[in-house]
């Protein structure tokens, strides 16, 4: 252990601003025989008061751990303290960058490959709504024709009157003979009616012409 006269020794050291060297007892544990540097004594002289340097370390001891080390030992610990710490370094150096990160589990990448397959995989085109259906009504009422035209539900043709023979000409584009047979049918019965509309006018006529004829001339 340190003496009162050994720590007077150390303080005058510090004083000229040297670092005097010290030797760990057993009391130290596993630090024991090993050397460090007193860099500082604390006030008061009390407990763990000695602050050495071991190392990169700055631990506080009190005298019974320390002693003062043999006069040729200095020089041979010291140079081989800093060789140690020098290999240390070296054989543990220091990476610097970030971290390496572990290769993502076999689930993670087929789900990784599946949301690809999703994006890149084209879409299937809209379908297209197709347009409604238009519908062209050919109508004969009391011997008149009439055409209009829907598509859907919206009329785009109100009815409009048609010749007799234009609604003929449209019936035979058809092509359909129970439909030819049918306007046939309406044709013959309208010609009829439009006969017997004209044989009535013409007696008319006659009975008209007749009065005419009887009166006297002015």
């Amino acid at each position: 252990m340190l003496s009162a006269e050994d720590i007077a020794g150390l303080r005058g050291v510090l004083e000229s601003g040297k670092k005097p060297r010290v030797m760990f007892a057993a009391s130290a544990g596993q630090m024991a025989g090993q050397l460090g540097q007193v860099v500082e004594l604390a006030e008061p002289a009390e407990g763990e008061f000695i602050l050495v340097r071991f190392g990169r370390d700055e631990l506080g001891f009190a005298p019974v751990d320390l002693m003062m080390p043999p006069k040729k030992a200095p020089a041979q610990r010291a140079a081989a303290e800093p060789a140690a710490e020098v290999r240390a370094e070296k054989a543990e150096p220091v990476l610097e960058g970030p971290p390496l990160l572990p290769d993502p589990p076999k689930q993670t990448i087929r789900a990784m490959e599946t949301s690809v397959e999703k994006v890149v995989a084209p879409r299937k085109p809209a379908k297209v709504k197709a347009p409604a259906e238009l519908t062209v009504t050919l109508t004969c009422q009391e011997g008149q024709w009439t055409v209009q035209a829907a598509r859907g539900t919206k009329v785009v043709a109100k009815p409009q009157a048609v010749r007799a023979p234009e609604a003929l000409a449209m019936v035979a584009l058809l092509d359909v003979p129970a439909v030819k047979d049918a306007v046939e049918e309406l044709v013959s019965s309208a010609r009829a009616a439009a006969e017997e509309e004209a044989e009535r006018l013409r007696a008319q006529l006659a009975e008209v012409e007749a009065r005419l004829a009887e009166l006297p001339s002015v």
